[in-house]
């Protein structure tokens, strides 16, 4: 379902009031899901960090015309291609953003491969959009699986925790963050005593947490995300999994998941994440722009400063090229050659294969005394250096990649 166009034109006709060219008109399309367990993550934060990057850009005092479009996937692939088609063959759309959920991420990659459209792929996690599902017209900001196995799943192995029974989200990205995080476990001297599927939006996890706790593992690997996460945690707590002795890896947690937690229930939990808005002088000042103008004032996720950062680099090729060719191969090929440098994940570089390569960081939530003020959620455990935090360029499975 399509939500609505957001214009940049009026903006830009009270900057100057001066007829645009064709090739300086932009159309984004944030592509999210809108209401349900993913909201928190993308969703109406996404569409504003997409409107805020359009502002910052620079470009419309240049003359340029820059719209942002909303639509809702509503997790289901189907629904994703059915909105791109519209978007690219009706409203001329040139970029898609954000993407929450890899089985739609996925689909929507080969419909802008197809129309040769961009996408800036924040949401998506699976590591297989950079691998062997690349194309020339995907750029993987963020994070992906194998950062997050890498980064959360090397770190807990380390500290003892040398067996893990996974709960495992029922498709690609959950399939592809236990693939890659039963790699990391492996390869360090662990190994994976079992696992079971979860179906997407579950509301009762008792059954799967009892098989978990059965298994005596001594970790329990969460491959999900949003409110599945939230869910999880909450009823493993009801539970007493904890105390009983077994830990729990959030493989994937954002800081609305924190915040819907709460510290009591959440602190103590490790994870990876690329983003952190307290990090420094520039996440502070785009997270407080930012949390003034949504509705429940709360700080970006990492998707949705990916969905800002992306944008920006994009805005800077256009810039480069003069306009914008409507040619999505060209001026990805052209943010590859440029390298990024943004106040969000600092510099570095996207790879052949379309992943942006920065730091990541290895996380702790803070416990309700250590929290000092709103959002005081993290404390840094590790910095992951960005030539280490993604999958080695001689890995990888894309065919974009010379071996």
């Amino acid at each position: 379902m399509e939500l609505r166009f957001v214009s940049g034109f009026v903006a830009s006709l009270l900057l100057g009031g001066v007829a645009f060219a064709d090739d300086k008109v932009v159309k984004i399309g944030s592509l999210s899901d809108q209401a349900s367990l993913y909201a928190d993550v993308g969703g109406p934060g996404s569409t504003l960090a997409a409107q805020m990057a359009v502002e910052d850009s620079g470009l419309l005092k240049k003359g340029w015309t820059i719209d942002v479009a909303t639509g809702d996937h509503q997790n289901k692939p189907d629904i994703g291609v059915g909105i791109a088609r519209k978007w690219f063959d009706e409203d001329k759309m040139d970029v898609i953003v954000d993407v929450p959920n890899s089985g739609v991420g996925l689909a929507v990659a080969a419909v802008v491969k197809e129309k040769n459209g961009v996408y800036l792929n924040s949401g998506a996690a699976s590591s297989d959009l950079t691998g062997k599902a690349c194309t020339p017209n995907t750029v993987h900001w963020a994070y992906d699986t194998y950062a997050l196995a890498n980064g959360t799943g090397k770190a807990v192995v380390k500290a003892g925790g040398d067996s893990w029974f996974f709960l495992t989200a029922d498709y690609a990205f959950g399939h592809a963050l236990q693939r890659d995080t039963t790699a990391v476990v492996e390869a360090n001297g662990g190994k994976v005593i079992g696992s079971v599927n979860v179906p997407l939006n579950t509301p009762d996890f008792s059954s799967f947490l009892l098989q978990a706790q059965s298994s005596k593992a001594k970790i329990i690997g969460l491959a999900n995300a949003g409110g599945d996460t939230s869910n999880s945690i909450k009823q493993a707590h009801e539970f007493g999994i904890t105390a009983g002795g077994q830990k729990l890896a959030a493989l994937l947690l954002f800081i609305s998941d924190v915040n819907a937690l709460g510290l009591d229930i959440a602190q103590g939990l490790q994870f990876t994440e690329t983003f952190y808005w307290d990090m420094n002088e520039g996440t502070r000042a785009f997270s407080n722009r930012f949390s003034e103008r949504m509705k429940n004032h709360a700080k970006p996720t990492m998707v949705q400063a990916g969905v800002y950062a992306s944008l920006i680099h994009y805005f800077k090729a256009l810039d480069a090229l003069g306009g914008n060719p409507h040619d999505g191969a060209k001026v990805v090929a052209k943010m590859k050659e440029m390298p990024t440098d943004d106040p969000l994940f600092g510099k570095g570089v996207i790879r052949a294969d379309g992943r942006t390569i920065h730091p990541a960081y290895l996380f702790e939530v803070k416990t309700p005394a250590e929290s000092k003020y709103p959002w005081d959620y993290y404390k840094l455990i590790a910095t992951i250096p960005a030539d280490e935090a993604f999958r080695p360029l001689e890995q990888s499975e894309c065919p974009l990649v010379k071996k």
